[in-house]
């Protein structure tokens, strides 16, 4: 069974810092795209940030450029998404995802993505 667990979540300060950890298990990511959403109360879900097996590109939304940064450890079929600098509007809660694939097209679209965690909460006050 695949399983995406993420941690980390809590409360910030807006201009603060927090790292969130995504571990895969039942199947190996290694090969696969991977990706950071999040979702607030009411709206749809964000991109955050992906990070393609291929060449270990990395992509975000325009929202967290500059101060979000994403990373993996395909040894331990990890995911992490630092987070420096948070905003208030950024108070939701945060998933990580993962394709069957790498290399395809439309990588900061929810459909891109076969398998989701259950999400962490991340508040940041201001």
């Amino acid at each position: 069974q695949v399983q995406l667990v993420e941690s980390g979540g809590g409360l910030v300060q807006a201009g603060g810092s927090l790292r969130l950890s995504c571990a895969a298990s039942g199947r190996t990511f290694s090969s696969s795209d991977m990706g950071w959403f999040r979702q607030a109360p009411g709206k749809e879900r964000e991109f955050v940030a992906a990070m393609r097996w291929i060449a270990a590109s990395t992509y975000y939304g325009d929202s967290v450029k500059g101060r979000f940064a994403i990373s993996r450890d395909n040894a331990k079929n990890t995911m992490s998404l630092q987070m420096n600098s948070p905003k208030p509007e950024g108070t939701a809660v945060y998933y990580c995802a993962a394709s069957l694939t790498s290399g395809g097209r439309g990588l900061d679209s929810t459909s891109y993505y076969n398998y989701w965690g259950q999400g962490t909460q991340v508040t940041v006050s201001s």
